[in-house]
């Protein structure tokens, strides 16, 4: 039996760190008294970040003194008080060791229930002021864990613990925290832990993820699942064809030198070229999404006339025979293993990754292809590319359908024929087919395209899991908890300029020499304004997971599980060589 020692409580205020402004919790005190225990809450107490705190699964987070006990001699620190883990629990007893995920608790006249471990995040550094801690949680196996309120009810400080019930399947907090961040994933005790009704969604979604990539490296239910790359860097690629398929879009087939077939790409990915417009210019990456059959042998992109020096070098200076330094094939914007019937959806040149999907749905033999729905919009039929193409390659589903709507048709553009109506690609023109809620929507195209009818998608109540979006440029930020400061275009750090490697962020067009100042490429890439995403800061959760096009980075310190080939957690890497990264 164990015993509640203190009641914990503090509501979201701002502090500064590392020149940001942190919204945050994580600073709690102990309450004297009773206190009421809700549904997603403790009376008195809140969040700074409902994203990753709070609510109802993790609605009071748990510590036990032991491990007080524990991290002061490892420490060697004498300073600690009651919230100091950022726990509304400070509990003698209740080991994460030996409490099991469902295992279910009476502490005054509330009931809760066990639902996860803690949640990694750099903010329990900042309060612990030691940025390792978020890390060193995990891999000495203390996080702690949350409750849920099954009951409502007053607890206070001096209440016994009392258990009511076990948890099914028996899996305890430090391994189910071990079986998600730490190397090593038994495909037996994943499937016993989604087994348990109270494990929370996001944990089983995890741990699915996993199973689902079948002990494959890197670490799949932390970040989006992806094959390493076949190659490091840039190889030579030569020009095999040059086809028009619009009046500004021009496709370019690439081969080996030698003629050998090229490595199979997942459908949905693209490639990373460097590319010298001038003699002396300094290098420019452009990403390009391949539009052919993925088994080929060879790779085919399609390039829309832009106003910028990448497209204009495609269109007015590539020739057959010509040769392109160019990545392997990348990306995690690629079609799930699902019967679901398949909703392609896409706006302009955003059609050439769909495309690729919708060549590996119809090429199998056996007819075995799900139900298949091409939705796509265009200026008219001379700015329409592929049209001929996706006609016949629906012929071969056994269960097709195209819609096809023109913002603007002109008088040569047949309605009923080459397209079916007038306007932009709406939810309701969805509804109005007949498409299934219950599918897999894939979406590509210009961002506002992309945020309004993936937010109606949302709004039709289409799981987030179930739509799958690739997008021009760089991904939003994750910076959890930082207050929104005014963004500006990625620029070279304002400091002094660094002597070391140079650094392209691809997405972002940006190249600058690393400067060891900063101390990892994420905090080089936050110098830099470009757009990143992070939550520990110290190798744990991988949110920070980017792709590498090319170069060597090297751990500072090391991470808990390393990312699959081809991959870099950006928050503990620095360059050992000039690095493109796809950021």
């Amino acid at each position: 039996m164990g015993s509640l020692v203190s009641v914990n409580v503090g509501l979201p205020r701002d502090i500064t760190w590392e020149g940001k402004v942190v919204r945050t919790a994580v600073w709690k005190r102990s309450v004297m008294g009773r206190v009421t225990a809700r549904r997603v809450n403790l009376d008195g107490d809140g969040q700074g970040d409902l994203a990753g705190h709070g609510g109802e699964h993790r609605a009071v987070m748990v510590y036990q003194v032991d491990s007080y006990r524990y991290w002061e001699e490892y420490l060697q620190r004498t300073d600690f008080e009651h919230g100091q883990f950022g726990e509304n629990f400070t509990v003698d007893g209740l080991a994460d060791v030996e409490v099991c995920i469902g295992d279910r608790y009476r502490i005054g006249t509330a009931l809760f229930e066990v639902t996860q471990p803690r949640v990694t995040c750099y903010r329990v550094g900042i309060r612990m002021n030691n940025p390792q801690m978020p890390a060193l949680l995990v891999s000495h196996q203390r996080p702690g864990f949350y409750f849920r309120v099954l009951e409502e009810g007053e607890v206070g400080a001096g209440d016994e613990i009392v258990k009511v019930a076990d948890g099914p399947e028996r899996v305890t907090i430090a391994k189910i925290d071990a079986l998600l961040y730490l190397p090593g994933h038994p495909r037996d005790q994943l499937e016993a832990a989604v087994r348990i009704p109270a494990l929370s969604e996001g944990w089983k979604g995890s741990l699915r993820a996993l199973l689902a990539a079948g002990g494959e490296q890197g670490n799949a239910g932390l970040a989006s699942r992806t094959q390493a790359t076949a190659w490091n860097g840039f190889r030579p690629l030569c020009i095999a064809e040059v086809q028009r398929e619009s009046d500004h879009v021009l496709s370019f087939v690439l081969e080996a030198e030698d003629h050998s077939p090229l490595p199979v790409p997942l459908a949905g990915q693209f490639l990373v070229f460097n590319i010298r417009v001038g003699g002396d210019a300094v290098p420019i990456v452009r990403s390009y999404s391949m539009s052919g059959p993925p088994e080929a042998g060879t790779y085919r992109v399609s390039v829309k006339r832009e106003g910028g020096p990448g497209s204009q070098y495609f269109h007015d200076r590539l020739r057959v025979g010509d040769s392109l330094q160019v990545s392997a094939p990348r990306g995690s914007f690629t079609l799930e293993a699902s019967e679901l019937p398949v909703v392609l959806l896409s706006a302009g040149i955003g059609v050439t990754p769909v495309l690729a999907m919708l060549h590996k749905l119809t090429d199998a033999a056996d007819g075995s292809a799900p139900e298949i729905w091409w939705c796509h919009g265009a200026h008219n039929g001379r700015e329409h590319a592929f049209a001929r193409e996706v006609q016949e390659l629906l012929k071969r589903a056994s269960h097709g359908h195209s819609f096809v709507v023109y913002s603007e048709p002109e008088d040569s553009d047949r309605a009923g024929v080459d397209y079916d109506a007038v306007g932009h690609l709406t939810l309701s023109h969805l509804q109005a087919l007949g498409v299934p809620r219950r599918a897999h929507f894939y979406l590509c195209g210009p961002a506002a395209f992309l945020a309004d009818l993936s937010a109606a998608l949302k709004e039709w109540n289409v799981p987030d899991s179930y739509i799958h979006s690739e997008t021009f440029g760089s991904a939003p930020s994750i910076t959890p908890g930082i207050r929104e400061v005014t963004s500006r275009s990625p620029h070279a750090p304002s400091a002094e300029a660094g002597a070391g490697p140079a650094v392209t962020f691809a997405r972002s067009g940006l190249t600058a020499p690393w400067n060891s100042r900063y101390g990892s490429l994420l905090a080089f890439a936050e110098a830099c304004d470009v757009p990143v995403r992070w939550s520990c800061r110290v190798g744990v959760c991988h949110t920070c997971e980017t792709g590498v096009i090319g170069g060597e980075a090297k751990y500072q310190p090391q991470p808990l599980e390393r990312p699959v080939s081809g991959r870099v957690l950006l928050c503990c890497a620095i360059p050992m060589s000039a690095m493109q990264l796809d950021l």
